[in-house]
């Protein structure tokens, strides 16, 4: 080919030089997968990253059972896993390799093709068809057509990068990969360069400084003072109250009546000849703490902190002046919550008034979200920090927290008198969810971006090693 390229020539497949590729975005974090395509809004499938197992009756092989129906069905003996540990980063990658493919493949791309003859409109013909087509279909790889684009955590290892790609280029056979950064995908999602990310998500809160499109590795922190931090605070609150509060899931109630706050529930409960592993249930009763969360827990708003205040009296006497907001249970028990709403969440901002018990010391007032802020930009370079401070992104489902934003606001302005601070936290629920996909999104779907990606060819000439090099 000549040296240069005739505009009426269109780019090769393998070049990715027009803008009309249908790359494939995955996000992976704790609690669910993200997956979809580059250039869409929001991700077609998302589903949760937790899977469950089956044994067999013979226990000669595991069943594994993917998706959000599969999951919370109570099957005998299902056991609950997840493949990503506490710290956001790959701990099975065997597991996590087939739940990411049923990610992409059950809602994006189809599985291997299926015998014709079955498709509804014409009778089997002969039966060794389907088989004869089955055997072609091994050799295929599921994102032959489909670049792909995945995020990481800004403390990924080397090690767990390389798999990344090797995972994408030999298991899936993706003609071209790209691994980015979850913080740089967020500022990207929120049309900013340079920012400091704040992600509340479910096992961590990650403070990533970005600047210029590249992480500035000394001065991300993380700490797991998140969305599970707040889940155990409530159980701690539901085990010491006086009487205790049950936590019911829904799958144990069959029936129930209606009680007055704070009765006993009158329900019928289910019986299990097998009952599923204690994981399931711990698994169901986090989606009943969730739908608490998302209904009844709040922040104290600021300015202080939940146990300061003035003349005498501390904002915890403030609140439990103001109206409760009601909860209900699965079997009917309920309750009108006061105070207590905004205490299980304070824990995130002073460790001393955290909820603790034998199992759960209180934390360290270094993992708390100011001084991981604080942390984070006296360790990057003075002269950016007041850019940073202008630039906060906040993402994570756990920042829709009623009054979270506004608490960050409160405690930035007291740490940071000086310079301007000011916050970027969408409304849409959505975009605060799926921030580092959709900015994922963004990248993946840009002409200048497509001479970025490493290709199959690449990868095959250098080895996974090339991702260290090229994904910065």
């Amino acid at each position: 080919m000549s040296a240069i390229q005739s505009s009426s020539v269109p780019p090769g497949a393998q070049e990715y030089g027009g803008d009309e590729i249908s790359a494939l975005v995955l996000d992976p974090g704790y609690s669910s997968v993200r997956a979809g395509f580059a250039g869409e809004d929001i991700p077609k499938s998302v589903i949760p990253s937790y899977y469950g197992t089956v044994d067999t009756p013979d226990s000669s092989e595991v069943k594994y059972v993917f998706g959000d129906n599969s999951i919370h069905t109570p099957l005998p003996n299902l056991q609950i896993h997840n493949p990503i540990s506490k710290d956001g980063t790959v701990e099975d990658w065997d597991t996590a390799t087939k739940l990411w493919e049923y990610a992409i493949t059950s809602r994006l791309t189809n599985f291997k093709a299926s015998n014709p003859a079955t498709n509804g409109l014409n009778d089997p013909a002969e039966k060794n068809v389907e088989a004869e087509i089955e055997a072609a279909g091994e050799g295929e790889k599921p994102l032959e057509d489909n670049p792909l684009l995945m995020t990481e955590t800004g403390w990924n290892s080397g090690k767990a990068r390389e798999r990344s790609i090797e995972v994408a280029m030999e298991s899936w056979g993706c003609p071209a990969f790209w691994l980015a950064r979850n913080g740089v995908c967020t500022s990207f999602a929120a049309g900013k360069a340079s920012a400091l990310v704040v992600d509340v998500g479910a096992s961590n809160i990650s403070i990533t400084p970005v600047h210029d499109g590249l992480i500035l590795k000394k001065g991300v922190m993380r700490s797991p003072l998140a969305g599970n931090f707040v889940s155990q605070q409530l159980r701690i609150l539901f085990s010491t109250s006086n009487p205790p509060i049950p936590l019911t899931p829904h799958y144990v109630v069959t029936s129930k009546t209606p009680v007055d706050a704070g009765a006993p529930a009158i329900a019928t409960y289910r019986q299990f000849t097998t009952p599923p592993h204690d994981s399931f249930r711990r698994l169901e009763e986090e989606r009943v703490l969730q739908e608490f969360k998302e209904s009844v827990v709040q922040v104290w708003q600021g300015p202080g902190r939940l146990n300061s205040g003035q003349q005498g009296t501390t904002n915890e006497e403030v609140v439990k002046s103001w109206p409760g907001r009601p909860f209900e249970m699965p079997d009917g028990w309920n309750q009108v919550f006061g105070g207590e709403r905004f205490r299980v969440s304070e824990g995130m901002w002073d460790a001393k008034m955290a909820l603790t018990d034998a199992e759960n010391p209180a934390p360290s007032q270094s993992q708390t979200i100011p001084a991981l802020i604080q942390a984070s930009l006296g360790a990057v370079d003075v002269d950016i920090r007041p850019h940073l401070l202008a630039n906060v992104v906040i993402t994570g489902g756990t920042s829709l927290l009623y009054g979270f934003t506004d608490r960050l606001n409160s405690e930035l302005t007291q740490m940071f008198p000086g310079p301007r601070v000011r916050l970027s936290a969408p409304g849409n629920t959505a975009e605060r969810r799926f921030a580092s996909w959709i900015g994922g999104s963004i990248l993946g779907s840009l002409g200048a971006f497509h001479q970025m990606w490493v290709s199959k060819k690449e990868y095959d000439e250098h080895g996974a090693g090339i991702v260290e090099k090229r994904c910065k």
